[in-house]
């Protein structure tokens, strides 16, 4: 599973026009589902996302995990994460899982969590969605991770 996960003051994703999912302060994560995904993949990922620390402490060190900001959770699916663009000039994905069963990664990540006590609001998988944010500090990272 690859993930973007963004710290945002804001964030909210629209589906033909309407807001499906919309938060404060938090991560934005961009979730992609590789084949070979597994629930131990997933539980593994939700409970790094829960300690991560990289909110600012009151020194402005990054020492804050995302329930000590009391922060939530927008997960939009994007299998375009997955892309191969080394050769050629059109996108290969060929690393992306089948459709159904990335559908069930992606709904299992969520579920992961919240049972890591944090609230999740989420995109829909498979839509063409609309997604606006207000990244903090800029902050962006990339956790790329398979249970082995």
């Amino acid at each position: 599973m690859k993930l973007v996960i963004q710290r945002v003051n804001h964030a909210s994703v629209k589906i033909d026009g309407q807001v499906n999912g919309e938060i404060e302060n938090g991560f934005m994560i961009l979730v992609g589902s590789e084949k070979n995904d597994n629930q131990a993949t997933v539980d593994y990922l939700a409970n790094k996302i829960a300690k991560l620390r990289v909110f600012e402490d009151e020194n402005g060190k990054m020492n804050l995990n995302i329930h000590q900001v009391e922060g939530e959770i927008l997960s939009v699916s994007q299998f375009t994460l997955l892309a191969e663009l080394e050769h050629g000039n059109r996108p290969s994905f060929k690393a992306a899982g089948d459709p159904a069963e990335a559908k069930k990664m992606y709904e299992a990540f969520n579920l992961a969590l919240e049972n890591e006590n944090l609230k999740v609001e989420t995109g829909v998988f498979g839509a063409d969605m609309q997604v606006d944010l207000e990244n903090d500090g800029p902050a962006t990272f990339e956790l790329n991770y398979q249970v082995k």
